[in-house]
């Protein structure tokens, strides 16, 4: 598989504590990639590296290199906005705008530029299939977003990130604060768009890592400790580290 991400000595701290240490990995383009660890290892932390959301965070401090395509997300000349639009992202909690349903999906492609109503029609249309909720609520897209169910506004907020026609998806626990039924479709969902996206989903339910993605990264206190196809890595980690938290010893 082709590398999309190329991760160099990545240090990351937040004021004086090291968050995380000489990372270094190669994430493979249009494949879900899924970090597993406890609470606190680090993987939401480089996730946020990837779309430069750390950024926001006060005293955050990064040295080495994340590459995307090639280029040096981090040099002076590339512009964060046009960055995210490249990287769209989705929370834990599902955080659709208090909009109707048309307008969260319409926002990014406005915020860019595009007015012509026909073209947003079609966007919202084809975003709203990819994330497989077009049948749901075709009839109902002037009302609220809040009117739908958590699962149906963690798909939304999918779509809404698809709209803008992104490269890769970042997925910070986006079914932790969901139902079964619905974790599954997403899951589902993710299975389907990882032919068109590049996915990169942070997941504390190892059983979720180990039925939807291809590669799997295991962190602890802020460094990788194995990174390897998911399959390889669940049934024959290299690591004792890594086997003791697959098998439950501890996290």
């Amino acid at each position: 598989m082709q590398t999309l991400i190329e991760i160099n000595q990545l240090n990351l701290f937040y004021g004086a504590f090291h968050a995380l240490k000489d990372v270094s990995l190669r994430i493979p383009e249009k494949a879900i990639t899924a970090f597993i660890g406890p609470s606190g290892c680090g993987k939401s932390t480089l996730l946020r590296t990837l779309n430069r959301m750390n950024d926001m965070i006060p005293g955050t401090r990064i040295q080495g290199e994340i590459a995307i395509s090639g280029t040096d997300i981090y040099s002076g000349d590339v512009d964060v906005e046009t960055l995210r639009k490249k990287v769209g992202m989705v929370f834990q909690q599902p955080n659709p705008f208090p909009k109707s349903i048309y307008d969260n999906i319409a926002y990014g492609p406005r915020l860019h530029g595009i007015r012509d109503r026909k073209q947003l029609d079609e966007i919202v249309e084809t975003s709203l299939r990819s994330a497989v909720l077009w049948e749901e609520v075709k009839d109902y897209l002037k009302r609220s977003a809040f009117s739908l169910s958590g699962g149906q506004q963690q798909r939304l907020c999918i779509a809404r990130a698809l709209a803008v026609n992104p490269d890769i998806l970042l997925m910070d626990e986006a079914t932790s604060a969901l139902d079964p039924i619905s974790t599954l479709k997403i899951e589902e969902l993710a299975q389907e768009l990882k032919d068109r996206y590049t996915i990169v989903m942070v997941t504390h339910n190892m059983h979720q890592a180990a039925r939807v993605s291809n590669q799997t990264v295991f962190f602890l206190n802020g460094e990788v400790v194995e990174y390897d196809e998911t399959e390889k890595l669940f049934s024959n980690p290299t690591d004792q580290r890594t086997e003791d938290y697959i098998s439950g010893r501890f996290g």
